[in-house]
């Protein structure tokens, strides 16, 4: 009876092993299998997991993953679709609004033509992420949205010296600056005030301040920085206008694109309205937070032409 045991067992965690694979979505059994993650990477028995819909990249032994069907999310990965698709309505919604209110203004200087012409110049936006993954799934929105942006995979750790390289040349309005973090288990200090009790706000934290350098100015140079679970109050101390997060819980993946949406489609005559900014991202205050900032969206006048189409008698 012993024998039969004993050769049972290794046999049933050669499985284990075997059943979990490089791209499988799988939940942790020990957490409750409230989020969603992508394994990465397997070594030995651990496995390297990504959060799909969270910026969540932790370990994990491969006997407390499960597989699951990618058909099937899990509650939590279901109410942060619903809000993201919420949030995203929200926008194009206030971008109607907003053109609204542009040719209603310009209809009263321009009173003479039935539809007044302008263009618009949004907030350009720089967005660096730790995460490939993630940043494409940024810089689908951006399109989406009309944002213009310019997207770089970048580890946490040389952000800040990519920052001094990017800024001069691409001049952007908004700077986002994210990718992985999190509080350590087994942090050498135990308050939640000490940088060293997280995985990558010191170089969140770095990043910021070489922003700063480059541009003091919080309204002419916004900066949204953080992660899950950062240091929120090391990244507005730095300089950051909008970081992540207060009540150090998960934040969605798009949380940071949706904040610099709405401070690109903002106008510079006005201040974003901080609970309505805060409420519509998909993590709410409690992962988000930031101090008033002026928006970086402008009108010209009058509406770009079409060069093709112009017939124009050379000068010279």
């Amino acid at each position: 009876m012993s024998v039969t045991n004993l050769s049972f067992r290794p046999y049933l965690r050669v499985e284990v092993i075997h059943l979990t694979n490089l791209g499988d979505l799988v939940v942790r059994k020990s957490y409750g299998g409230d989020v969603t993650f992508r394994v990465e990477s397997i070594q030995r028995n651990e496995a390297m997991i990504k959060g799909t819909e969270f910026r969540l990249l932790a370990d994990a032994p491969l006997h407390d993953l499960v597989k699951v069907d990618p058909a099937s999310p899990t509650e939590k990965a279901k109410r942060a679709r619903i809000k993201a698709t919420e949030s995203l309505k929200r926008l194009h919604r206030d971008r109607q609004e907003q053109t609204e209110r542009n040719q209603a203004s310009l209809s009263q200087l321009w009173y003479a033509q039935s539809e007044p012409s302008y263009f618009e110049v949004p907030g350009k936006v720089l967005h660096l992420d730790g995460d490939e993954r993630y940043l494409k799934k940024s810089l689908d929105l951006y399109e989406k949205l009309r944002v213009p942006a310019h997207g770089y995979y970048v580890t946490e750790s040389q952000m800040a010296s990519a920052l001094y390289r990017l800024l001069p040349g691409i001049r952007p309005d908004i700077v986002v600056i994210t990718g992985h973090d999190g509080v350590l288990k087994n942090r050498p200090q135990a308050d939640l005030y000490n940088l060293s009790s997280y995985k990558n706000s010191s170089h969140f934290v770095e990043a910021v301040q070489a922003a700063r350098q480059y541009e003091r100015n919080f309204d002419a140079l916004t900066v949204v920085a953080g992660a899950c679970q950062s240091h929120f109050e090391a990244l507005l101390q730095a300089g950051a206008n909008f970081a992540s997060s207060p009540s150090r819980v998960l934040i969605h993946a798009l949380d940071p694109v949706y904040i610099a949406a709405k401070v690109s489609f903002t106008s510079i005559r006005d201040t974003i309205n901080m609970m309505d900014i805060l409420n519509n991202t998909i993590s709410g205050t409690q992962g988000v937070g930031g101090i008033e900032t002026r928006g970086s969206y402008r009108i010209g006048l009058p509406k770009l032409k079409d060069l093709s189409t112009l017939k124009v008698v050379p000068s010279m």
